[in-house]
């Protein structure tokens, strides 16, 4: 007997036997690639959420131009750590799942049942992850209304799907360990806190994040501004998700000169 709720693509797919990820490890795999670091903190006005461009296989830098930070619906963001083609799957999946709700229901899926489905699609990712292949560590980061006012939300998982709501920051992937060191030392002792920036000082603030990052872990890659090499940066407040344009890394370079 079905019991999923209607306007669960998921729900649907797993009616017909088809899952959204499948495949066999095997010991003779290539090198993985990687993508690093991603994060996400509050500001004044909502959430930005900033990743680097690099992905590695080892020792190897495999790209510089890689986009992590994957717009999923108009008020949410996925960030990914971990094995590309797992995550952008994953990532497809929570895009064509979110719409099917919308258009077949005429209303957004719940905040719940979002964060829910990317627990879910994690955990089918369960038998790849304890063998080791196609690790995914993602952060996710949304926009609850709430009356006439938005609640920002950060999500980040464990690989297994558990998911832990964060206060004011997450971080996921190799540089990690100093994102966040640097984000809670500036929430609890800085001057001006993330979550008191304006937006023009949130961006030049994840700049200088990922270049301290970078210096600590060579699978992250940094801020280049003579080679206009920004990071990406998705901006979710009241109007919804938008990027980052380079006009805006630039003046934001500009003012901390």
């Amino acid at each position: 007997m079905n019991t999923g709720i209607a306007g669960d693509f998921l729900g649907l797919l797993a009616q017909h036997n088809l899952r959204p990820l499948s495949a066999e490890a095997s010991s003779r795999a290539p090198e993985q690639t990687h993508s690093t670091t991603v994060f996400a903190f509050r500001f004044r006005d909502g959430v930005l959420v900033a990743g680097d461009r690099r992905a590695t296989a080892g020792n190897i830098i495999v790209a510089d131009d890689v986009n992590k930070i994957i717009e999923i619906d108009r008020s949410s963001v996925l960030a990914i750590a971990g094995v590309p083609a797992m995550a952008f799957e994953m990532a497809r999946a929570m895009q064509v799942s979110f719409a099917y709700y919308r258009r077949s229901q005429l209303q957004p899926l719940s905040l719940e049942a979002k964060v829910r489905a990317l627990a879910r699609l994690l955990r089918e990712n369960l038998p790849l992850t304890l063998q080791g292949v196609g690790v995914v560590a993602p952060v996710f980061a949304t926009v609850e209304t709430q009356g006439d006012r938005i609640v920002p939300r950060i999500y980040f998982y464990d690989p297994l799907g558990a998911q832990f709501e964060a206060v004011s920051f997450a971080a996921s992937g190799s540089g990690s360990g100093t994102v966040r060191s640097v984000l809670s030392f500036q929430e609890r002792f800085g001057e001006v806190k993330p979550s008191t920036m304006t937006l023009k000082q949130a961006i030049r603030f994840a700049h200088n994040v990922l270049t301290v990052a970078s210096e600590f872990d060579a699978a992250t890659g940094g801020v280049d501004p003579t080679r206009t090499l920004w990071p990406i940066l998705k901006v979710l407040d009241d109007k919804g998700v938008r990027d980052v344009q380079s006009t805006e890394h630039q003046a934001a370079q500009k003012e901390g000169a």
